[in-house]
């Protein structure tokens, strides 16, 4: 957030708090200033920080400004490119970009009800890539996709597993990532 946009914030948040139902003007906060703080501001300062004509204060100005909202002054300063208000780290941000395209892919196999639900379990689990990577793992072992969905699924037709292991035997390829 720029230093302009925090100014008209504040302004608004000071507003608030003070009963006028709405931002307060620059005027007001430039005589409100003078009247709690002694000291002189003037409108058409507070306008040029506002609009980003004047990009920096001086440090009398920051530290005004910081003790008539009550905030530190290390805010009254442009966010630095890619600054966050909110704690995010950046492998949340991975889980949450595969949680979204895990539900897109449940979306488009929503026909197909065992691979739609499988899609969203995975998604729903707080760790979805692990659980991916342990998948990974269970393909790596041989027939241990047979030997689990016969103990986790037993409802599963014998020919389809008949069918998968012959599928396999024929397939030679790599699926490296």
């Amino acid at each position: 957030m720029r230093l302009g946009e925090k100014l008209r914030y504040l302004r608004l948040m000071e507003g608030t708090l003070r009963g006028l139902g709405r931002e307060m003007t620059q005027q007001e906060m430039v005589r409100a200033i003078q009247k709690e703080a002694g000291k002189a501001l003037s409108q058409s300062y507070l306008s040029q920080l506002e609009s980003g004509a004047r990009p920096h204060l001086t440090n009398s100005t920051r530290m005004l400004l910081a003790k008539f909202f009550k905030v530190h002054p290390g805010y009254m300063v442009d966010d630095p490119e890619g600054y966050h208000t909110e704690l995010v780290s950046e492998a949340r941000v991975m889980e949450d970009t595969l949680d979204l395209w895990l539900i897109g892919g449940a979306e488009r196999f929503r026909r197909d009800p065992k691979v739609c639900h499988a899609l969203l379990q995975l998604a729903k689990h707080e760790d979805s890539r692990r659980c991916l990577v342990l998948m990974g793992a269970i393909l790596e072992t041989p027939a241990l996709v047979d030997r689990l969905t016969e103990v986790l699924k037993p409802e599963a037709e014998p020919e389809q597993l008949q069918e998968r292991q012959r599928l396999r035997k024929g397939k030679r390829t790599s699926d490296n990532c």
